[in-house]
């Protein structure tokens, strides 16, 4: 007698169909991910019709390729070093998301402090600048307010209400997601709840928009619809560029946790009703409508980091079209993570603007004209900020000097240790600079006692431009270069110490006379330093290219600091130590 066959019980069963099913329902899937939408209940514990399983396991590998997708496209946008660079891979990467072959991008920064530029992708300039003039068409807040004032299809659902709240105002449960919503003027807002306690939140309040057919909307203004018809597209897809913690996308709702007292820890018919047990504490309902309006949003949460607008981006379609849901949210995935990396860059190009234009004011704003003399500088800033410097001034009886330094170190530090060390100089210079070295001993005293744990360098010529006589004293500098037509040779200078490098600095002056027409190049030791060679091949390097000045450069300094500068660091700047580069001429008629 056999034994009784067990009844069949869920879980029993094992939920993975036969290979054949498998294989079947993949040769009918190749090629065509499911779309990205939640497995219902019953393919998550394996019941349902037959094949639910392989149903499942090919939205999962859609899954998967979206997100590889979304990884390489992201790995290829980190990989970006300037804003342009960004923009322009903003625009490509995300226009092969949505389907669209053109599009613009607007950077506009909320707090008016720029850079404000517009980019565009399959455009040309003439093109760019006529959609340009419909007005608020790509701006970071007029784009979107106009574009969702005129009507599309809404571009989510009503707002999903929250979860309850108990006796203390802590709010359970998580709020549903609104439907699709229907079209209509404007756009509908997705519902916001988070899982775990958090309160239903709309962190902006403004969504991405489509536009499935421009010409079609009887609302739509003259200019916009006579651009649209002589640059050719038919539709358009606008996604704002938001930078915040909480920021949601096209995706849907983002998880989060909020606890606090009153009616703002919750809101729904468990929050009303728990706000008029406490004393009938009146509450928001904040509940949108799929046709595009939107409730009020609930105050932010303590500690939130506030919404900052970078832009927007418009993507457009030559014809009547419109991204599906599952573009929609990688698109919106892969624009957070681009506003991210914008902000970032944004605040690095400022954060070296700021810098350069600080150092920039510590150097001399212009050089003196002066009978006898003509003078050109150029400083090229390195990588990591140092503190070399130059400086030209009129002294007292139609006298001129001439200095360069560098101070050890580098970064914000050594910038402002520069501006201190020329400052002084100056003031040394004005009373006694007929003697160089009276001036350099005087900031040696004065580097010694104010700041004993740094060192610099330094050389001060005082000039005589009638007579073209020169004196000068170093401090453990390099020596001019005199150029002329029979001679270019380095200034026999007496070796000495870096200030504040020995407890008894001294260094005799050097005399020297410049011959009618030659010029006398001031540098500093980041030209030596940039090439990477030893410090003789370096001095040999520069030799070779003050020698091959051309005839036609000789009475023109700027001429010869360009030449000089652009034969040793054919770069501009010294890549392999980040050093300062100073070059400062002095050409004498």
């Amino acid at each position: 007698m056999n034994p009784p066959r067990l009844p069949k019980v869920a879980g029993i069963d094992s939920p993975v169909p036969s290979p054949t099913q498998n294989h079947a329902s993949a040769g009918r899937h190749a090629g065509s991910p499911a779309p990205l939408s939640a497995p219902s209940s019953s393919s998550a514990h394996g019941l349902g019709a037959p094949g639910t399983g392989t149903v499942l396991q090919d939205r999962l590998a859609g899954w998967v390729s979206d997100l590889t997708t979304l990884h390489e496209l992201t790995e290829r946008l980190a990989r970006t070093r300037t804003l342009d660079d960004a923009l322009h891979e903003l625009l490509r990467a995300g226009g092969a998301l949505v389907g669209a072959g053109r599009g613009l991008v607007r950077l506009e920064p909320a707090d008016g402090l720029g850079p404000d530029r517009t980019l565009g992708l399959g455009l040309t300039r003439a093109e760019l600048g006529e959609i340009e003039t419909v007005p608020g068409y790509a701006g970071s807040r007029g784009a979107i307010s106009r574009a969702a004032n005129t009507g599309t299809t809404g571009s989510r659902g009503t707002t999903g209400s929250a979860g309850t709240t108990d006796s203390t105002g802590t709010t359970s449960g998580a709020g549903t997601t609104g439907s699709t919503g229907s079209a209509g003027r404007g756009t509908g807002y997705a519902g916001y709840a988070g899982a775990q306690g958090g309160a239903a939140t709309d962190p902006f309040t403004e969504s991405p928009v489509a536009r499935p057919d421009l010409l079609a909307e009887e609302s739509l203004g003259a200019r916009h619809r006579q651009v649209a018809l002589h640059v050719g597209f038919a539709a358009s897809y606008t996604v704002p560029l938001v930078t915040e913690a909480g920021a949601r996308t096209e995706g849907g709702p983002r998880a989060g946790t909020e606890t606090g007292t009153g009616p703002e820890a919750g809101t729904g018919p468990e929050a009303d009703r728990s706000a008029e047990a406490d004393g009938g504490a009146e509450t928001d309902s904040r509940a949108g409508s799929g046709a595009g309006s939107a409730g009020a949003s609930p105050p932010p949460c303590p500690g939130a980091v506030p919404s900052a607008g970078l832009g927007s981006v418009v993507w457009l379609y030559e014809e009547p079209a419109e991204p599906a849901e599952r573009q929609r949210h990688l698109a919106g995935l892969y624009t957070r993570f681009a506003a991210g990396h914008l902000a970032r860059l944004l605040e690095l190009g400022r954060t070296r603007s700021a810098v350069s234009e600080l150092r920039a004011e510590l150097l001399p704003g212009g050089l003196p004209r002066m009978t006898g003399v003509r003078l050109a500088a150029r400083h090229r800033p390195g990588v990591r900020g140092g503190g070399d410097w130059y400086d030209a001034l009129a002294l007292p009886e139609g006298a001129l000097g001439l200095a360069v330094g560098s101070v050890t170190g580098s970064g914000p530090g050594a910038t402002a240790a520069m501006g201190r060390l020329r400052a002084s100089l100056r003031a040394y210079a004005v009373m006694e600079g007929e003697d160089p070295v009276a001036v350099l001993s005087d900031l040696e005293l004065l580097l010694r006692l104010t700041e004993p744990a740094r060192s610099a360098t330094a050389l001060f010529a005082y000039c005589e431009p009638g007579s073209r006589k020169i004196v000068m004293a170093g401090a453990g500098h390099s020596p001019p270069l005199i150029i002329g037509e029979r001679r270019t040779e380095f200034v026999e200078t007496t070796l000495s110490a870096p200030l504040n490098m020995l407890a008894c600095w001294e260094a005799p002056s050097v005399e020297i006379h410049a011959e009618p027409g030659e010029s006398v190049l001031f540098y500093s030791d980041g030209l030596l330093h940039g090439a990477g060679d030893s410090t003789d091949r370096a001095f040999a390097r520069l030799h070779a290219a003050a020698a091959s000045v051309p005839k036609r450069l000789r009475d023109d300094p700027a001429g010869i600091t360009d030449h000089v500068l652009r034969t040793v660091l054919p770069d501009g700047v010294a890549e392999r130590t980040g050093d300062d580069v100073v070059l400062l001429t002095a050409c004498f008629a």
